[in-house]
């Protein structure tokens, strides 16, 4: 990890972007001495994930949650650029898989299996191994100590992650996006603490396929708040209930 710029946020927040290899990232961590956690205390960590649009693009919610856990609850936070995205090389496959949904759904067509495997599932298989490496590197910092949190979509990455990454003890996911049918296998494996946001009218989701992968989870203890609303229009007030979701399992 090489740290390539840092600026100290209004809130005393601070703000380091890195490289990772090719792998453009950003690292939130709070001021020195963030209440309740003593100064001394390395900060537990959440890793924010985000739809495959660009992190300059997201910069804005992206941050936001960062500073509200940060200045709220002392964590630290960190997400990277996902593949073929933003600053990072073009990706053929996923430029293709892109285009085809693009027309099938111009078409009025029903979005096929295929095409979600084809969107999905390479995007999963490139990128988690590339969160694991960032969270390694992360936890090297001695002012962050874990324990370890995800939040966030594309929901897919984070159902791999959350069955694969030990050092994750709970997730916050996003049903926002299209779900290949082996992630129902994989979301069998979960048995960590989840609490799931469901905009009720998402023009782009599947809504019965939100549900059925909400059931599938094995966790015993797993949240879905659900809002009327499309793909937008997940409530401000829901980043309140998050945070303290994970305040209850991080601290």
């Amino acid at each position: 990890m090489r740290f390539t710029s840092e600026q100290l946020l209004a809130d005393g927040v601070l703000e380091r972007e890195f490289t990772l290899g090719e792998i453009p990232g950003i690292l939130w961590t709070p001021s020195p001495t963030p209440a309740p956690t003593p100064a001394s205390a390395p900060a537990p960590l959440i890793l924010i994930g985000h739809p495959p649009l660009g992190l300059r693009r997201m910069y804005s919610r992206l941050v936001g949650r960062a500073r509200h856990y940060a200045t709220e609850y002392g964590f630290a936070a960190a997400t990277i650029e996902l593949p073929g995205s933003g600053d990072r090389p073009g990706w053929d496959v996923a430029e293709r898989a892109r285009a085809d949904l693009r027309r099938a759904m111009a078409a009025g067509e029903p979005v096929g299996g295929d095409i979600i495997d084809a969107l999905i599932l390479p995007l999963v298989e490139k990128s988690v191994p590339e969160w694991q490496a960032a969270l390694d590197a992360v936890l090297l910092l001695p002012e962050i100590g874990g324990p370890v949190g995800y939040e966030g979509g594309v929901i897919s990455i984070g159902v791999r992650l959350a069955a694969v990454e030990p050092r994750i003890v709970a997730a916050g996911f996003f049903a926002g996006s299209l779900i290949p049918a082996s992630m129902f296998e994989e979301a069998r494996r979960v048995t960590i603490p989840l609490h799931v946001l469901l905009q009720w009218d998402d023009e782009g989701n599947d809504r019965q396929a939100a549900l059925d992968l909400f059931d599938a989870f094995s966790s015993e203890e797993k949240t879905l708040h659900a809002n009327m609303g499309g793909h937008t229009g997940v409530p401000q007030f829901e980043l309140d209930p998050g945070a303290r979701f994970f305040a209850r399992h991080l601290r």
